[in-house]
């Protein structure tokens, strides 16, 4: 039977006055209809709301609904089952939610939305539950009546959205409720998972009525919806009226009204506009719209507002202009109000100056390049700073039959309510029919009211064959300079943009301004799962990462990409999270929210680099986060001391600015490197992430990267490896902001990096830096004079490159392709070659040269190399004398050679050292005492040196900077500092206890080489009589002057030796290859070989000698293969490299797969040395 409750009257009495309580309903109490519910919860309205329209009370009472909405929840509910063998039902299901006043009773989960056959093996149903306010939702009962064929099941969890309430919570079970599994019992009490929890804005209801016209054809059996906007763009989400299709084929008859009582998302106080549609499906689409009317509860639920919106239009492909979406703006507002009296106040007004509504006239031009058309179906969504106009298909063309051909420009007309000012679309297309490829120019909108144009540059394929593979674009208008995207580093990405925000002003990122503060920093997380059996999980995994004194960041969560969905077994995942800075971590916590039994997990092993520090963790975990395995714990915290600690040098925050330019096809998806050159050294080559829509024509990129700590800045280097369906690319400049002292440096290019749009085919460039309208470094000619050696068989056929260093970093490779002479290289010859164009070097230190043992007779015997700097009219002399063959000598064919310039300085005994002493800038900092210091080098301790204060040059003032100059014994390089403090007069009764001097950061430089040190100190000293009172501190950072370096560089040989995993399959056939980094530079990249020897085997340990100039305290290494081979895979255990000239051995550990089938997939490795 089904029953149709329209309203319930109860009166009660007593001797003083008697109450009437009226219970509306007006909802089904069927399986077959509405929300499938046969049991229903009633809340009182006031008696004046029932009885406002005396003339037609079932009209009145038919708006109730809203009222009684408004004071119950609706509860989504989502169940899972599990997907085991036998998991799914064939019971009677039953739900009690429990919350923190009263429960909803008994619910029988009935009439599933989602699929007709319920509760079968690894489905999700979804039902909806109605109660009356039961407060906090703190736990549900959940079980079944053990009836039917298969009543065993397996319950994985249950999930309860509430949006009324803007609470979302998921109740892990993982159990059976069957009486032959598990415990047997066919009940379950869960609790909700604090950690899966979701809250957001709380949804608010409304009652939107629908008036279809009373014309022949008016009706439709299409799917309806709607979208509500408020002012400023404020919008809800897309909302299809029918829960079903037999309610499309029910609702929407011609001259019918049909109400629906919907939660959506409170767009505020005013709705300024509606967007009406359908889908186009159904026998009879077309549809006759009269009006839509939308009540909403007034803020204090004493009276409702009532906004029309009138249409009378068709909204049908074969009628009017074929569109079958409005947009609607209201005519008048009809609010009543319920008075202290009880009575209703009816209030009917106009809408004062609604928005208009606006023809767009849309042009779209399809590329003019082989297979740029399409003939898949396009879609536009057009945003404005007021709005947005959602997707509209763009069927007819006005200009053409045959519509996005290429070279053709295509028409289309949309009526939309005022959008604004338009800053951005995102146009695509389904990739339907044989043809879907489609390259888009450029989309051109004109708003014909106010006659504004707008253009979108797009000049990119929408294909899932070609470039990125998307067939979705957002473009931006030309002029917009607001934020595009948000900035991040690889995936670090924070306040992603709204939609429907207002955009007109360019607004500094939060998370540049967080990253200036110092308050984020980036944090690289690296998680390894084990291999053991049910180690992965689908849980989310998280860390907190803890400092001293209880600060500590807030839960990081570390959410795969799209394409994963769970730490597969031997999985290795990394992230980029942005956490607040902690200071010195002294603990990390990690863990998921798996709740369920089955959601354990095997942390194999966890890294955390932390690049503003320069520091790397790294925990060897093997540990269970289970609630069935090991001590049932999900999270597990980490104490540092516990950690292997590697120092990988401190990384400095950019922002980082790529402006392409406003040129034809200026844009490019080619891979994008960078290399950065600084007085203090160089970065590796950085690539430059695309990122889905960078380095296009005309924008502005801007995103945050660590670079290495070589301020001042001298240069830039980019290169792009020409690849890709857009190999060419218009670079107009970059600019680098350091986000620590707010240093901008800008790099001017304005050229192509194209091999047929550049005049000379290149594909890098180099853009000295213009710091305050400065340009670091000249423009200059180099002139290269090489002679080869006058011995037999010295001269060379095959092609010859060299690199030059100087104090500005680097030339590039430079190819010696065109000499003075037809027949170059040749014996007791003087080649010369010319490369104008180039950044100066400064002085020059060493060249590294080398050749490709190409042609008939490669091996060559080099005499020396001259180099002529023209803009420092000076000449530079690499002396070699060597052969650069496989059959002579060591048989390298790379050598490095020291400039015969730079004479090797020998150290003297004595030296004079520069002290600046940098007081804080706080309350109290100052002293009026002296202050001592002694330096310990690696060659000894030097004497104390007083700085003395007095009353005609004071000193150590707050905030003050000052210098002092002593002579002493040189010490070699500073590695500590001792500070004291004493008092002025020498007396013992001066050392007062209460007296102090706070030092923020003390640099010493030594005269001779010019080598600094920096000690920063942060650190109040206390005033004593004894000078064994007194404060040690290390050296922070060194700058190394050119000269101290330059002397250094003696040719040393470096014995590497690899050593291979003694693992199943550990060893490699591929090439491998290895760049060895050091305090003064690095060896290159050097191949690995030996002449008929299976190199690198499973558990084999192989000697390489490789000859270089000293490249002082080894930093790191990088290891790679080419993955040529049958079995390229390899497992490196550890490589060491022995200084033979000092006899100082480096170990590098390892322990990591190099192949692309295993853990990370990488091929290369950077390893960091362990003393």
């Amino acid at each position: 039977m089904l029953l149709k409750l329209a309203k319930s009257c109860v009166s009660t009495g007593c001797c003083c006055h008697s109450c009437r309580y009226y219970f509306p309903c007006q909802r089904w109490l069927a399986v077959e209809e509405d929300d499938g519910q046969i049991v229903r919860e009633l809340v009182p309205v006031d008696e004046a709301f029932v009885k406002k329209d005396s003339e037609n009370d079932g009209q009145s009472l038919a708006t109730l609904g809203l009222e009684q909405k408004a004071k119950s929840t609706t509860y989504t509910v989502k169940v899972k089952t599990g997907d085991k063998k036998n998991a799914g039902t064939d019971a009677n299901v039953f739900i009690t939610l429990y919350g923190s006043k009263d429960d909803t009773g008994i619910v029988s989960l009935k009439a599933s939305k989602i699929n007709k056959n319920k509760f079968e093996r690894g489905k999700v149903d979804e039902f909806t539950v109605e109660s009356v306010d039961i407060g906090d939702l703190k736990k549900i009962k959940i079980g079944h009546d053990n009836k039917g064929n298969s009543t065993g099941w397996f319950l994985e969890w249950v999930e309860i959205d509430a949006p009324s309430l803007g609470q979302c919570l998921k109740f892990p079970c993982g159990r059976w409720l069957d009486k032959s599994e598990d415990d047997g019992a066919i009940e379950r009490i869960i609790f909700p998972a604090e950690l899966q929890t979701t809250e957001y804005i709380p949804f608010v209801p409304y009652e939107i009525t629908v008036y279809t016209s009373d014309i022949f054809g008016a009706g439709t059996d299409a799917d309806v919806f709607i979208v509500l906007y408020g002012s400023d763009g404020i919008c809800t989400q897309q909302k299809s009226l029918c829960l079903n299709k037999r309610e499309q084929r029910m609702y929407f008859e011609r001259n019918s009204v049909n109400q629906f009582i919907v939660e959506l998302e409170d767009v505020g106080d005013i709705i300024e506009k509606i967007r009406i549609g359908h889908k186009g499906g159904g026998l009879n689409s077309g549809w006759h719209l009269d009006r839509v009317a939308i009540r909403r509860l007034l803020p204090n639920g004493k009276g409702s507002e009532t906004i029309t919106f009138p249409c009378e239009r068709w909204l049908a492909k074969s009628e009017d202009d074929g569109e079958i979406i409005r947009e609607l703006v209201p005519s008048d507002i009809f609010t009543e109000k319920l008075m202290k009296d009880g009575t209703l106040k009816q209030i009917e007004e106009e809408v004062e100056d609604p928005l208009e509504v606006h023809t767009y006239k849309i042009s779209v031009f399809t590329g003019d390049i082989y297979g740029a058309g399409t003939d898949a179906s396009v879609f536009l969504n057009i945003y404005g700073d007021l709005g947005d106009t959602g997707e509209r298909k763009l069927s007819k063309s006005e200009t053409n039959f045959n519509k996005f051909e290429r070279g053709k420009e295509d028409t289309f007309t949309i009526q939309a309510v005022d959008l604004g000012i338009l800053y951005k679309i995102k146009i695509r297309h389904d990739n339907s029919m044989f043809s879907p490829d489609w390259f888009l120019e450029k989309v051109e909108i004109l708003d014909e009211t106010t006659e504004e144009s707008f253009v979108f540059l797009c000049e990119r394929w929408l294909s899932k064959k070609k470039e990125d593979k998307k067939i979705e674009r957002t473009l931006y208008e030309q002029s917009y300079d607001g934020e595009r995207n948000s900035l991040d580093g690889s995936s670090l990405s924070l306040s992603s943009q709204d939609s429907n925000a207002n955009l007109k002003e360019k607004k500094k990122s939060s998370l540049v301004k967080a990253a200036e503060e110092g308050s984020l920093i980036p944090y690289h997380i690296t998680v390894t799962t084990g291999t053991e059996f049910d180690s992965s999980t689908d849980s989310r995994v998280f860390i907190i990462i803890m400092g001293p004194q209880k600060v500590q960041t807030e839960r990081l969560w570390l959410d795969l990409p799209e394409e994963k969905d769970e730490f597969a077994d031997g999985s290795v995942e990394k992230f980029s999270v942005w956490g607040l800075d902690v200071g010195e971590i002294k603990k990390v916590e990690v863990g998921h929210d798996g709740a369920t039994p089955e959601s354990c997990w095997l942390l194999e092993e966890l890294t955390i680099v932390v690049p503003t520090k320069g520091v790397m963790y790294n925990f060897v975990c093997k540990c269970w986060l289970a609630r069935d395995k090991g001590d049932g714990l999900t999270s597990r915290i980490l104490n540092i001391l516990d950690a292997d600690c590697v120092n990988i040098g401190l990384k400095i925050l950019y922002e980082v600015t790529v402006v392409t330019g406003d040129i034809e096809s200026g844009g490019t998806d080619a891979s994008i490197f960078m290399t950065v050159f600084g007085s203090n050294g160089n970065t590796e080559e950085m690539q430059l992430e695309k990122n889905g829509d960078r380095f296009e024509r005309g924008q502005e990129d801007s995103f945050i990267m660590e670079i290495a700590d070589i301020a001042p800045l001298r240069k830039m280097r980019i290169r792009t490896d020409g690849k890709g369906s857009r190999p060419h690319w218009f670079l107009e400049r970059i600019i680098l902001k350091n986000l620590t002292n707010q240093e901008v440096a800008t790099f001017t290019y304005g050229e192509w990096l194209s091999k047929l749009k550049n005049a000379k085919g290149s594909l890098v460039c180099e853009m000295p830096a213009v710091i305050n309208d400065e340009q670091m470094m000249e423009d200059t000619t180099y002139t290269l004079q090489v002679k080869t050696s006058d011995v037999g068989g010295a001269g060379t056929d095959a092609n010859v490159s060299l690199i030059l260093f100087g104090e500005n970093g680097d030339s590039g490779t430079l190819a010696l392709k065109e000499s003075n002479k037809s027949n170059k290289f040749e014996r007791n010859q003087m080649d010369e070659f010319s490369f104008s164009d180039m950044l100066s070097l400064g002085d020059l230190c060493k060249v590294r040269i080398w050749h490709d043992n190409k042609g008939i007779a490669p091996g060559w015997h080099l005499e020396y190399i001259d180099v002529t700097d023209s803009a420092m009219d000076k000449t530079f002399r690499f002396q070699c004398d060597r052969w650069l063959a496989k059959g002579e000598d060591d048989g390298q064919l790379i050598r490095e050679l020291a400039c015969a310039n730079n004479d090797i300085l020998e150290l003297k005994e004595r030296t004079a050292y520069e002290i600046v002493t940098v007081t804080s800038d706080r309350e109290d900092a100052e002293t009026k005492e002296n202050i001592w210091i002694i330096l310990e080098g690696k060659m000894g301790r030097s004497k104390e040196f007083l700085m003395e204060n007095s009353s005609k040059k004071r000193r150590f003032e707050r905030g003050a900077t000052d210098t002092f100059q002593f002579s002493s014994k040189n010490v070699g390089d500073i590695a500590a500092i001792c500070v004291g403090h004493c008092p002025k007069d020498g007396k013992k009764s001066s050392a007062k206890a209460d007296v102090f001097w706070h030092v923020q950061e003390i640099i010493v430089t030594e005269m001779e080489l010019c080598n600094k040190y920096y000690f920063r100190c942060n650190v109040k000293i206390p005033l004593r009589y004894k000078r064994r009172d007194y404060k040690v501190f290390e050296c922070a950072k060194v700058t190394e002057s050119f000269a101290s370096k330059a002397r250094s560089l003696v040719p040393v040989k470096y014995e590497t030796i690899v050593v291979t995993g003694f693992e199943k399959g550990a060893g490699t056939d591929a090439n491998v290859f290895i760049t060895i980094f050091g305090l003064n530079g690095d060896s290159g990249k050097r191949a690995l070989k030996q002449k008929f020897r299976n190199l690198f085997e499973r558990g084999k340990t192989n000697r390489f000698y490789l000859e270089t100039l000293d490249m002082g305290e080894l930093k790191k290494v990088r290891i790679e293969h080419d993955n040529s081979g049958l079995a390229p895979g390899w497992l490196v255990e550890r490589v060491e490299i022995t200084n033979l000239a000092t006899g100082v051995t480096t170990i590098f550990p390892c322990g990591k797969w190099l192949d692309e089938n295993r853990g990370d997939g990488l091929i290369w490795r950077e390893l960091f040395p362990r003393y």
